[in-house]
């Protein structure tokens, strides 16, 4: 098994400007989990949801499930 490392990345839409979170998708398949944390903190702690949980997430920030962002 190889271990990979998490290729962090943050949304188009993000302005730089603050609340901005970035994901590691590669781990999903080989690894089962999406690997979240803060842009601003990156050293900071490592939230790691499953591929379900983070697109059931998704679908709620999408759908306006948590109000105004």
């Amino acid at each position: 098994m190889t271990a990979e490392s998490p290729r962090w990345f943050k949304s188009s839409y993000s302005n730089n400007g603050g609340s901005c979170i970035e994901i590691a998708a590669n781990l999903a398949a080989p690894r089962g989990i999406v690997p979240v944390r803060d842009s601003k903190n990156p050293g900071g702690p490592v939230l790691h949801a499953s591929p379900a949980a983070f697109i059931a997430f998704m679908a709620g920030v999408k759908g306006g499930e948590f109000g105004a962002v």
